[in-house]
């Protein structure tokens, strides 16, 4: 996938595209839907599968007192985007000239001038241009006049639930600690990644030892609490069992910063410190708490490390 981060990077003669249109934070199961129905209008006409997406949320910048966490970076969007065999993604500045543009303009100069725009495909409740006046509507209007169709995607649904798949709801379930949940509206697991450093060594103390991720992660951690989950060390491609805590370790009450820490299953002598890791959370175990001594920590890390085994033995 070509990433363009200006217009002006887009090559003369570039179109003909067929463009989405969305933030994609996550990247989850209703932006899935957008892109496959993407790539199949850009099969059916011969064209190239293009999103264009921003370089953080317009909040930021329009609203930054009411403007969320984001569910993963934009260079973590960017590799799940180009996971999904798209031939490019636009990634826009989203400043305050940007933010003044009209919706006129960002379709005659964006979407037709560089990209060459034949189809556009957007939600229902997508907005666009200055005080959000693009809408599916306008697209609809001006597209006889440029040379483009208009495909609105609907909604999409987790079974047995009559909320819609969105970023928002995603964070929500983060925030609860309920990464099941999240999974299915993502798609795949709930991970973040980042690089394993140097900790207290206290869990190495208790006889569980742990691979620290850096404060420095790409996606919304989840709820404190402990996790069972898998740690992904990319720099030898292995998968491992891990129980993962998150949170302050309460007990001690010595850590001033949530941490995301992996305690991988069956290995007590693994060195992790500097690899590149990805921490994936399956199911949430109990919430974090402060143990009344270091033998009931023990053994609730105990019972932890077999409930994660149990949890990861029924997923396989």
């Amino acid at each position: 996938m070509i990433v363009f981060r200006d217009p002006a990077e887009v090559p003369a003669g570039f179109g003909p595209s067929v463009v989405a249109i969305g933030k994609f934070d996550g990247v989850h199961a209703g932006h899935r839907a957008v892109i496959r129905r993407l790539e199949e209008t850009a099969a059916e006409s011969g064209a190239r599968a293009v999103v264009v997406t921003f370089d953080r949320n317009p909040l930021a910048v329009l609203r930054p007192d009411r403007c969320p966490e984001n569910v993963v970076t934009v260079e973590r969007k960017l590799e799940l985007l180009s996971g999904l065999g798209l031939d490019a993604a636009l990634v826009l500045t989203f400043d305050e000239q940007m933010a003044a543009r009209s919706a006129e303009d960002f379709v005659a100069e964006i979407l037709v001038g560089a990209l060459g725009v034949s189809t556009v495909l957007v939600g229902e409740d997508f907005r666009f241009g200055h005080g959000g006046a693009g809408t599916p509507d306008l697209l609809r209007a001006m597209g006889p006049q440029l040379g483009f169709t208009v495909e609105v995607v609907d909604d999409v649904y987790l079974a047995g639930s009559g909320r819609r798949v969105s970023s928002t709801w995603i964070r929500e379930l983060l925030i609860e600690g309920d990464v099941t949940t999240a999974a299915e509206a993502l798609g795949r697991n709930v991970d973040v990644r980042g690089e394993v450093v140097h900790g207290l060594k206290r869990g190495r103390e208790l006889g569980f030892p742990t691979a620290n991720l850096s404060a420095a992660v790409d996606s919304f951690v989840p709820a404190d609490g402990v996790y069972a989950g898998w740690l992904v060390d990319h720099d030898t491609g292995i998968r491992h069992r891990s129980a993962i805590s998150v949170g302050t370790n309460p007990t001690f009450d010595d850590v001033l910063v949530r941490q995301v820490e992996a305690h991988v299953i069956g290995e007590t002598e693994l060195d992790l410190y500097g690899h590149d890791v990805t921490v994936e959370f399956v199911e949430r175990l109990r919430g974090m708490v402060a143990f009344e001594g270091i033998e009931k920590l023990m053994q609730q890390m105990a019972q932890d490390v077999e409930d994660a085994a149990r949890v990861l033995a029924a997923q396989a």
